[in-house]
């Protein structure tokens, strides 16, 4: 079978009549301008990167078949329930949040952290062996170029408001002279060390001097934090960090390894363009 290599044409225009038609086949497994479309909506990027996103999902799912990989449903929800678990909350108010947050459906969301496990089983399958632990120098040496993206805060100075009803606390937030009996109070400082990993970031990446976005507790109210104060690191060192700085390292290994495998696959793929990549950007 002759292998067709043509370029896609990345158009951005509106042609609504043919968001359910096929886009390309990659070694006989369509991609519709449907799923680019959806691609881009979940993942929040141009067309060419939805595309390529896409095609190398393809790649993977024909990879993990040949290679008699699998997730079952109970993997995917145990994988849920711990990051939900992680975060403080219950499966359904974790739902929520991931809803709110990354505008994500309880569906739409177990189906990527189902990709995300498949994904790592069968990143280890074809990278294990070709990842090799950095030497000290190696690691030092990476910690000085990136030494700022690891260093972190020590503590976060918050006001926790707290209440089961939702509405109440949106006013509070909108108005903080508002009062209320059924919005609980609580000045406290938070441990960077003693908060999940989630939640320190969901703090560190908000404004002080502001509320927070209102996120469920995971006992049935909601909370918003009004941040008062970052108490920020001191001076880092290696020792410190040299956990992380491997990790990080192993991982960018990792994704070379893999980047350079799916490279190698999709240039021997048979990639047959049916029509242009046009979709409506809204």
């Amino acid at each position: 079978m002759n292998k067709i290599f043509l370029t896609l044409i990345f158009v951005v225009s509106l042609n609504a009549e043919l968001v359910n038609g096929v886009a390309l086949i990659i070694k006989g497994v369509p991609i519709t301008l449907y799923d680019i479309k959806n691609e881009m909506r979940i993942s929040n990027v141009d067309v060419k990167s939805a595309t390529d996103t896409l095609i190398r999902k393809k790649l993977e799912t024909i990879e993990l078949q040949e290679r008699k990989i699998s997730v079952s449903n109970a993997d995917v929800y145990d994988n849920i329930k711990k990051t939900a678990s992680a975060n403080g909350m219950s499966v359904n108010d974790f739902y929520e949040a991931v809803r709110k947050s990354r505008g994500l459906s309880s569906i739409e969301f177990k189906a990527k952290t189902k990709e995300k496990i498949l994904s790592q089983k069968l990143y280890h399958s074809i990278s294990y062996r070709a990842v090799v632990e950095p030497s000290d120098d190696e690691a030092k040496e990476y910690f000085e170029l990136y030494k700022k993206e690891f260093t972190h805060p020590i503590s976060f100075d918050v006001v926790v408001y707290s209440s089961k009803n939702k509405k109440i606390l949106k006013k509070k937030t909108g108005n903080p002279m508002f009062f209320s009996s059924d919005i609980t109070k609580k000045e406290t400082i938070l441990a960077y060390e003693k908060i999940s990993p989630e939640l320190a970031n969901f703090l560190e990446n908000s404004k002080v001097k502001n509320f927070t976005q209102i996120i469920p507790d995971g006992k049935g109210a909601y909370v918003s934090f009004y941040l008062k104060k970052i108490e920020n690191t001191q001076k880092s060192d290696f020792k410190s960090f040299k956990d992380r700085v491997v990790n990080r390292i192993m991982g960018d290994k990792r994704e070379q390894v893999l980047s350079d495998y799916f490279a190698r696959l999709r240039n021997n793929a048979e990639i047959e363009i049916i029509r242009e990549v046009k979709i409506d950007a809204q």
